[in-house]
């Protein structure tokens, strides 16, 4: 499978560019249970040991993510993501879905399906860390070894974009509602060791 390579920079404006006035869904599916997040200021202090601080840290975003979640509303735009979860749940994805609880208050579309429920998907590798715009171009998210983001390869193929898309989907509508999730998964647990 072909596609044009982009570094950081570029990918996070080519991802605004394609994203700029368009309409339907934003399908995302995330699988990986560790990424590096040096440009998170919550991620930092989670690295740091400051838990109570961490939290702080992300509330103090949700107005910003309220504003994003009303203007993706009113241009008729939507973000499904699909969180696989390995159980029991690591440090740094119980901060993660600390980070996504606050999207999906904010009314962004979430599941999850644990590793167990994608293993069948998983025979030679984990699935990869996609973003697709229906339509119009798919991103496999790139990583250094050390999970910090660099970029995405960018595939235009519309039977790719297409194939993506649906698979995303029927995860999104097998995946459990991310509320009852977190509630039983994540809520109990407590402060996690870094």
């Amino acid at each position: 499978m072909h596609g044009e390579t982009l570094d950081h920079a570029a990918y996070h404006r080519d991802f605004a560019r394609h994203a700029e006035g368009l309409r339907g869904v934003i399908w995302k599916l995330e699988r990986s249970q560790v990424f590096r997040e040096p440009r998170d200021t919550s991620w930092q202090a989670f690295m740091a040991g400051d838990w109570h601080g961490a939290l702080e840290l992300l509330e103090k975003d949700r107005e910003a993510v309220r504003t994003e979640a009303r203007q993706n509303a009113a241009q008729g735009l939507e973000i499904r993501r699909v969180r696989v979860a390995e159980l029991p749940i690591g440090p740094y994805l119980q901060w993660e879905l600390h980070a996504l609880k606050l999207l999906a208050d904010e009314g962004f579309g979430l599941t999850v399906l644990t590793a167990d429920q994608v293993a069948s998907l998983e025979t030679s590798v984990p699935l990869p860390e996609v973003v697709v715009f229906e339509d119009e171009v798919l991103y496999e998210v790139r990583y250094e070894l050390d999970w910090t983001p660099c970029g995405a390869r960018r595939i235009t193929d519309p039977d790719v974009i297409g194939a993506a898309a649906d698979e995303i989907k029927a995860l999104y509508e097998r995946g459990e509602p991310f509320f009852e999730f977190f509630r039983r998964e994540v809520a109990p647990l407590r402060a996690p060791a870094v």
